[in-house]
């Protein structure tokens, strides 16, 4: 019997059984992640290496090493969020993976260990956008939210305002027209000299400054709900080059909240004006950037003020993981939605 058409049997049966575990794999960027979810909210195990280490000398990620790395911890990562769920791979139902966006090799890396193990073991496969994952990952901090709702998805690579209308349903309310605001506030850390990863240290960094020592621009778009944030990068990166030329003393503190306090306040009015707008009763939040201590603070404000009833990933499934990836995939599952071997790595996907 061909892999594809036993994975449709094992689909039909799964579609009758009481809990579905599921093995996810993350390997879109610089973390190599996996773990064991039980029915798309609870975690059974995530086990997750950083590579932190390995790209700070450069200031940022390397993709030839991100992919190395990948290649190293990939089926350890595997084997420790089995041994973590007390499990073998013969009690997981389905195997899960991030197949885009990110950086090529390193997706080809995950992708091509789901494989394996699936055909290996007899699994269905489940392909899994990675921005689809940061969403998802509401749902194991909010047992009790279902869609609809808005979800406002910032990471370093993405800033992006969705409509989740269905489980696996998504319509772009609003997005960024260039840089994203995660890329924003590393090329921002760089330029005050903090090491990488710039932007979780540019926030604490910030917690000690004067948001309103350094004015900046305000961004405009032609899309009401879009976001930009390339102008203000560079509006941000003249000035202190201009001050720094000039023998101006500035105090790096107030420099850095006077950035975050730019990019959140823009990320938060907007998503707040949609949300006036279009009737939104539910926000979340979603994405590396999520974790940034102003936004959560200033969503939360903001959300209470309107009476919006707003959701946040706890700190620890902010960033890549792949508990949020099993936790898309057991969405896309339940949605009869696998795939064959002939997968591959699709670095420029979007979420439709």
């Amino acid at each position: 019997m061909e892999y594809m058409e036993w994975s449709r049997q094992a689909l039909v049966q799964l579609q009758e059984k009481e809990h579905i575990r599921i093995l996810a794999i993350e390997s879109s960027c610089d973390e190599t992640a996996a773990a064991v979810v039980e029915d798309g909210r609870k975690i059974l195990s995530n086990a997750v290496f950083t590579q932190i280490d390995l790209h700070a000398l450069y200031g940022g990620v390397v993709p030839e090493i991100a992919s190395r790395a990948h290649v190293e911890k990939v089926d350890r990562m595997v084997d420790e969020a089995l041994r973590e769920a007390g499990m073998a791979l013969k009690d997981i139902d389905a195997i899960a993976v991030t197949y885009g966006p990110g950086l090529v090799g390193a997706l080809l890396t995950g992708v091509s260990c789901a494989k394996a193990l699936a055909y290996g073991a007899k699994k269905p496969l489940v392909p899994v956008n990675h921005i689809e994952g940061h969403i998802c990952a509401n749902f194991l901090t909010h047992p009790n939210l279902q869609p609809p709702f808005a979800c406002l998805v910032v990471s370093g690579g993405h800033s992006h305002l969705f409509s989740v209308e269905d489980y696996g349903v998504y319509r772009i309310i609003g997005q960024t027209q260039d840089d994203a605001a995660g890329e924003a506030f590393d090329k921002a850390a760089r330029v005050l000299n903090i090491p990488y990863p710039g932007g979780p240290l540019l926030d604490k960094l910030a917690e000690k400054g004067n948001p309103h020592a350094l004015k900046l621009p305000r961004p405009k778009t032609e899309g009401r709900y879009d976001y930009s944030f390339s102008g203000l990068k560079t509006a941000f990166i003249n000035a202190v080059h201009n001050a720094r030329q000039k023998g101006e003393e500035w105090n790096d503190a107030d420099l850095a909240a006077s950035f975050r306090h730019a990019v959140v306040s823009f990320l938060v009015d907007k998503a707040m004006l949609a949300a006036e707008e279009m009737g939104l009763k539910k926000m979340a939040l979603a994405g590396g950037v999520s974790a940034n201590s102003l936004l959560r603070r200033d969503m939360e404000a903001a959300c209470q003020k309107r009476g919006i009833e707003l959701y946040m990933p706890k700190l620890s499934l902010c960033g890549d993981n792949a508990a949020m990836i099993a936790s898309a995939g057991y969405y896309r599952l339940r949605r009869g939605e696998i795939a064959d071997l002939t997968l591959n790595a699709r670095p420029a996907l979007r979420l439709k």
